[in-house]
Formats: structure tokens, C-alpha cells, sequence
């Protein structure tokens, strides 16, 4: 396992935590609101995990976990990066992703780690601040 992926791993879970307790204190705020166990088991922290990671992504291309690692989400192109390849890349990575990593798990892993094949799709690529 290269290092950016040991990294990745490390950002993922500092971000998941993050979500965590972000999701589970508005959860608390909205129980009188919401009375479905679907809603709270399967929607909110969905909704809390991207929003969150978009409004970072968005912002400075870094979530508080990639900053921990010392990673960046950057366009292949150059450019900064479009709310459609964030989206596009969180769809992607949280649905087809996991079974794409189960089928080939070499294809993930690539020469370097920087850039996972939902990642390709989307024109993303991550690099070591």
C-alpha cells in the first residue's frame, strides 16, 4: 500500500468522525421533527457526510481530515475544482465504487494511489500538500 492511500485511509476516518458527531448532534435537534428510524439510520448521515465534505471540498478542496493528512483534491486540469466532478465523485465512490474496489482491487491501488478510478470519472486527482 503506498503512502498517499495509508494517508487517504487516515483522512477518510478523521472525516468520518467528524460526520459522526456532527450527524448525531443534529439528529438530537431533530427527533421531534423527523419520526422515521429509515430517516436517521440511512438519510441523515448520508446528507450530513456530503454536505459537509462538499462545502469543504468547495471551498478550499481539502476536508478537515485531507488537512490532517496533508492531502488535496485537485482538478487533473488545473483548474479549481467544479461542483459537478465533487458530486460526481462523491455519487460514484459512495455507490458503484465499492463494488468496482471488490472486483479489481489493483485497479485502485494504480502506480502512485493519487487517483482511484472514481476519481478518473470525475477528472479528480489528490495530491500530497
Amino acid at each position: 500500500m503506498h503512502d498517499i492511500t495509508k494517508k487517504r485511509v487516515k483522512a477518510y476516518l478523521i472525516d468520518l468522525a467528524v460526520s459522526t458527531t456532527v450527524s448525531l448532534i443534529t439528529e438530537s435537534l431533530l427527533q421531534k421533527k423527523f419520526k422515521s428510524p429509515a430517516y436517521y439510520n440511512l438519510v441523515h448521515p448520508t446528507l450530513i457526510q456530503w454536505s459537509l465534505e462538499y462545502a469543504q471540498l468547495k471551498c478550499e478542496g481539502r476536508t478537515l481530515g485531507y488537512k490532517q493528512a496533508g492531502l488535496k483534491l485537485e482538478s487533473t486540469n488545473g483548474e479549481k475544482l467544479t461542483s459537478s466532478q465533487i458530486l460526481k465523485r462523491m455519487a460514484y465512490r459512495d455507490s458503484i465504487g465499492a463494488f468496482s474496489y471488490f472486483k479489481n482491487r489493483e485497479k485502485f491501488e494504480g502506480p502512485s494511489g493519487s487517483q482511484f478510478p472514481y476519481e478518473r470519472s470525475a477528472g479528480v486527482k489528490v495530491r500530497e500538500v
